[in-house]
């Protein structure tokens, strides 16, 4: 597992939680696509601040399937469920910040599709 992503236990299942940084856009799909090729079918996208709306792009492209780099999804992908909220961070310096949280979260189903 890289440094991208960490399983998480949610009710009794494992969901897997991809972090969404300052990466490219595609880096964060290839995750999504490598976790479901692996079996993790239920998948968690989160980001804060200003890497929310790279979440959202990440949901999207996988969510319609589009691109090269989202073929080895599976059929389907829908977002199940979003989550918005804040979290209190602490700085280096000893303060305490508010930044904005979304969760998504994602599920396939089916088998992949190629290309061909």
């Amino acid at each position: 597992m890289d440094a991208l992503t960490k399983k998480q236990t949610t009710n009794m299942t494992e969901r897997r939680v991809i972090f969404i940084g300052k990466k490219p856009l595609h880096s964060y799909v290839r995750a999504v696509v490598m976790a479901m090729e692996e079996g993790d079918r239920s998948i968690q996208l989160v980001a804060r601040g200003a890497t929310i709306g790279r979440a959202v792009d990440v949901a999207e492209v996988c969510r319609r399937r589009s691109g090269h780099i989202a073929q080895g999804l599976p059929e389907t992908v829908t977002v199940e469920h979003l989550a918005c909220g804040s979290e209190s961070l602490e700085n280096e310096d000893g303060s305490v910040r508010t930044v904005s949280v979304l969760r998504i979260d994602l599920h396939g189903e089916g088998e992949p599709v190629s290309a061909d």
